[in-house]
């Protein structure tokens, strides 16, 4: 019975870790692509303080990770209709949400955030990618 009890324990465990290390991997994705599109997007720009950086990535999983799924099933009609085209509109709007929220980041216009939106989207979705072949 303690045999079965540790299991269960160690199971919880790693479970946990799992989850961490995903919330990780999700912060420095994020990090990683915004930088990208602050590099490669001209009017979408991040106060250049580390702190700023760093504050605008962690609202920015928080949002990934609560919100979209939220706009996700909001807008899935679209999604399904669009053949999955349709998330990059979804993407587009937590970039815009993120510009609204925080006084650190400024897109200015739609193009900027288009250009952003496909970075943002293209760069989490190679480092996923590699991330889920590293498991």
């Amino acid at each position: 019975m303690d045999n079965l009890f540790e299991l269960a324990i160690i199971s919880v465990i790693i479970d946990k870790m799992k989850l961490i290390s995903r919330l990780i991997i999700s912060f420095l994705s994020n990090l990683a692509a915004l930088l990208a599109a602050v590099y490669f997007v001209k009017g979408f720009e991040i106060a250049p303080e580390i702190e700023s950086f760093l504050l605008v990535t962690a609202v920015f999983t928080l949002i990934n990770i609560f919100i979209r799924p939220i706009i996700k099933m909001i807008l899935s009609p679209i999604i399904l209709l669009t053949l999955g085209l349709g998330i990059i509109l979804v993407n587009a709007f937590t970039l815009y949400l993120l510009d609204i929220s925080l006084t650190q980041i400024s897109i200015e216009g739609l193009i900027p955030l288009f250009y952003a939106t496909l970075i943002v989207s293209a760069v989490n979705i190679i480092i996923h990618f590699t991330a889920k072949r590293m498991d």
